[in-house]
């Protein structure tokens, strides 16, 4: 189980010091505790000290989420969903029972999120205590999946629509609709931490360099990954900078995955959906 500020990185001392450094230049803070829930989910509470507000983003299952209230001494404020699927609402209406918390969801998917009080749509914003979040459309995974990007304290809740290494599986959407998705996390700035809901990485770096052999950064992070999960550690949360310079998914237009692929003078959308169709298959 982890406790630790919003920007702060589990990839590496040196991408620790560099967090800590923006840290510094920081307006608003967050405190985000991940911890481990069913099989390869991340449970995510995060807390604004200056209002004493938490919200649970997304709730696999009630009872890690629970105990990890307990541990830091918080009382449950609000949920936040991404979106529909049991492994990110089940634990919905037991924490809403329990601590009387507000749920909040994709207004799109309202019908399907257990115990919604209220509905968000691309654009929105909401409050957790002192700090903002921004509501992005990033559906393909499910239809209405949503995002909430927090500018001020650089950070960004995205479910299963980004991993680590990789995206979501196209459930519900389109390549053409995922493709924008991916596309507008990727304008996110580029020293946004971001927090996915799965421990995935491992199987992701496996297909990345598959793809993308020749990528050196890839290489390298691919072997810190290893490192980490041999030590029990997590490799999320992860910044959208290092993303945006080995994640294949976010990199379509980049000629050495289109060489790989055999797709050199292909639209970004066709070349993102083959990688898309190469990884299920993976």
């Amino acid at each position: 189980m982890l406790g630790f500020y919003a920007h702060e990185s589990k990839e590496g001392e040196a991408n620790g010091e560099a967090m800590e450094a923006h840290m510094a230049e920081t307006k608003i803070t967050l405190e985000v505790e991940q911890f481990p829930c069913l099989s390869d989910n991340y449970g995510l509470l995060a807390h604004e000290p200056s209002a004493n507000k938490t919200a649970a983003i997304d709730t696999p299952e009630a009872g890690p989420i629970m105990d990890a209230l307990k541990r830091r001494g918080w009382r449950l404020d609000y949920i936040f969903n991404t979106h529909h699927h049991g492994d990110h609402t089940g634990g919905n209406l037991e924490l809403k029972q329990a601590t009387g918390c507000r749920i909040f969801g994709p207004a799109a998917e309202a019908e399907r999120i257990p115990g919604l009080d209220e509905p968000l749509a691309e654009g929105d914003n909401i409050r957790l205590g002192d700090a903002q979040a921004r509501v992005l459309e990033v559906g393909g995974h499910t239809r209405g999946h949503i995002a909430f990007h927090f500018a001020d304290a650089a950070l960004a809740f995205v479910g299963d629509s980004l991993f680590a290494l990789g995206c979501g599986r196209m459930f519900e959407g389109d390549a053409a609709q995922m493709w924008g998705s991916l596309a507008k996390l990727k304008a996110l700035p580029p020293e946004t931490m971001i927090y996915c809901a799965h421990e995935y990485t491992q199987g992701n770096a496996r297909f990345a360099l598959s793809v993308d052999p020749h990528n050196q950064a890839l290489k390298a992070r691919a072997e810190e990954i290893d490192r980490l999960r041999a030590e029990g550690k997590p490799t999320v949360p992860m910044r959208l900078a290092q993303e945006l310079a080995t994640n294949p998914f976010l990199r379509p237009d980049n000629a050495d995955i289109r060489a790989v692929l055999g797709m050199p003078d292909a639209s970004d959308v066709d070349v993102f959906a083959a990688l898309r169709q190469r990884k299920d298959q993976f």
